[in-house]
């Protein structure tokens, strides 16, 4: 397919419907976006208008400025159906690793605190937290009825565990469990998977962050969501690992062979799909909210050993106070209420940015909207944003979830081949700690969008607006 767009705005790029497009698709851009778009031969954009081709979308479709190409959907992919109008789920809309997030954890500390004990802490993380291809949780044992129970219970499993506090659920997307879980719809061979994996990081772009607030941009919503400058913070961004992972290849093999059935046609088959009211249907989503709640319990788990690891690096919890800020998904498909109709919003690579007095949002941010954490890479910086009206209104209350990625991980290899990242980084006053050096050369920043870039956009396109901006210290990767 041929692409072709018109210009609406600075920031707003729509692409007509046209050919089987049931309706337009729209994407958020700035010039530098759209060099490296026009660079890959507009293939995201190829994907987002094969998305605007299914049944039931509600349109447009749309893509956030960290748009890149994925399985099926783009990544930065967002996209509405309506079950009253045979709307249909895809599992390439969610992606493999269902209910990948990020959480964000503020302290009582402040950048000077930790620099003495910055390796020291360091060794500790990664330690506690077991991390890269394959990495599993040792000390936990699970059976197949104790897993049964995290994937019906979410993050709310691992609290009555003893593994945090009940305050923490308040302010995880879903208080950390999405209704509907059904974990009889996930098969052996993702319980085998998920078995030894919980609260683990995993590898690739999964990563463990100690980083310290550089720049305040609005100080009345920082002051609401608890932060202020050279505080230091965690973010944490992993998923549902090899249990979310199978999930997502069972439901495609088995989608693809629904779709005929009900004359779904595909113009790609990554982006197989059945109605939303279907039995496939119906199985799909209790077996994905089974995997999403796995991941919130995840981040929970791993949640907990930081704190621990914090206490062995001697900063006393009441020192070191690690609360939850936020917790959201970026790979998820929910059931939300827009124009007096219910929806089922995939989010791929996207996520929630609902804005003051929308439904599903702690007390506690009602007045300023939700935090929306954005991670840029391991060398420069990540975000904090705060949902707005502007994002209920364009993109389903949706934005970005990262910088996005402009290099495959081959050819971020080939770029830094001979240099010695860990030294780069230490130069830069960042302790990394990996298990394997080819994932570091694979998440090197040269990969990434310039996260500033694409935040530009979010707020120039009315998503959202920039909170504060937070600067690594502390990098563990898998």
């Amino acid at each position: 397919m041929e692409i072709s767009f018109v210009q609406e705005d600075r920031y707003t790029f729509r692409i007509p419907r046209r050919g089987k497009m049931r309706v337009d698709a729209v994407f958020f851009a700035s010039k530098p976006i759209l060099a490296q778009l026009e660079s890959e031969d507009y293939a995201s954009l190829v994907q987002l208008a094969n998305v605007a081709t299914l049944p039931g979308i509600v349109g447009p479709a749309l893509a956030m400025p960290d748009i890149h190409w994925g399985y099926g959907f783009p990544i930065g992919g967002v996209a509405a159906f309506d079950p009253e109008a045979g709307g249909v789920v895809s599992p390439g809309g969610v992606g493999f690793d269902i209910n990948c997030g990020v959480r964000l954890l503020a302290s009582g500390l402040e950048h000077r605190d930790l620099e003495p004990r910055k390796a020291w802490l360091a060794d500790r993380l990664y330690e506690q937290v077991p991390a890269g291809v394959g990495s599993e949780r040792r000390d936990l044992k699970l059976n197949r009825k104790s897993l049964a129970r995290v994937l019906a219970e979410g993050a709310g499993w691992a609290v009555r565990q003893g593994w945090g506090a009940a305050r923490d659920l308040d302010f995880i997307e879903s208080n950390g469990r999405l209704a509907g879980a059904d974990p009889g719809r996930v098969s052996e061979r993702a319980y085998e998977r998920g078995l030894p994996q919980l609260g683990t990081l995993g590898s690739g772009n999964h990563f463990l962050e100690v980083q310290y607030v550089e720049k305040i941009y609005d100080p009345e919503v920082a002051a609401v969501f608890g932060l202020h400058q050279d505080q230091i913070t965690v973010l944490i961004h992993t998923g549902s690992r090899g249990l979310g992972h199978q999930v997502c290849q069972d439901y495609v093999q088995r989608f693809l062979q629904a779709a005929p059935k009900y004359g779904v046609e595909l113009v790609d088959k990554q982006l197989a799909a059945a109605p939303i009211e279907s039995p496939e249907g119906r199985a799909y989503l209790g077996a994905m909210a089974a995997a999403a709640n796995y991941a919130f319990a995840n981040r929970q788990l791993i949640t907990h050993y930081v704190r621990a690891a914090f206490e062995a690096a001697g900063f006393a919890p009441r020192e070191h106070g690690l609360r939850v800020v936020y917790d959201l998904a970026h790979n998820n498909a929910k059931f939300e209420e827009y124009g007096g109709r219910r929806l089922l919003v995939h989010r791929k690579g996207a996520t929630r940015a609902f804005g003051p007095g929308a439904p599903d949002l702690p007390p506690a941010y009602a007045a300023v909207g939700q935090p929306v954490l954005v991670p840029g890479d391991m060398g420069r910086y990540s975000y904090v944003l705060a949902g707005s009206e502007g994002a209920m209104e364009k993109s389903f209350g949706s934005s970005c979830h990262g910088a996005g990625r402009v290099l495959s991980r081959t050819k971020s290899k080939k770029l830094v081949k001979g240099r010695n990242l860990e030294r780069e980084l230490a130069e830069q006053g960042v302790e990394l700690r990996a298990a394997s050096r080819r994932t570091v050369a694979e998440e090197a920043s040269e990969a990434y969008k310039d996260v500033a870039e694409v935040v530009k956009v979010v707020e120039g396109a009315g998503l959202g607006r920039r909170v504060a901006r937070l600067r690594p210290l502390i990098v563990v990767k898998g």
